[in-house]
């Protein structure tokens, strides 16, 4: 709602200085160290890694940590690990499995959950 206008129809300078919004947090923006941050960075690009997770360990809002893995990425710094390390990687062959009278053969660089999804779909065919 408006004032009424004066009848001399002058205006009236208004000084505006920003302050603080009502909704904004009450705390000042956190200077991350480098080596910090790269350490986050590393634990949130883990194949298994829930990005979210991480960031509540450490206080932090998702969001955040979703766009510092983004441009870390964009920047060629930091790489997505897509497939299981060595470490986790069995040194044998091939496994046979039989389900409902389908074979599935599973080699040493599939992941557990996507060989958990396949299961659950031979299963429930």
């Amino acid at each position: 709602m408006s004032a009424p206008m004066p009848s001399d129809r002058s205006f009236q300078l208004l000084e505006v200085v920003p302050g603080r919004m009502d909704s904004s947090p009450a705390v000042s923006r956190r200077n991350w160290p480098d080596e910090t941050k790269a350490r986050i960075l590393e634990e949130a690009l883990a194949p298994d890694a829930n990005v979210s997770a991480v960031a509540r360990r450490y206080g932090m809002s998702p969001s955040q940590l979703f766009g510092w893995r983004r441009k870390a990425v964009a920047k060629g710094q930091v790489e997505r690990l897509e497939t299981p390390s060595e470490e986790h990687a069995c040194s044998g062959g091939t496994v046979e499995i039989e389900i409902a009278g389908a074979m599935i053969r599973v080699g040493p660089t599939i992941s557990e959950d996507h060989l958990r999804r396949v299961l659950r779909a031979v299963r429930s065919a």
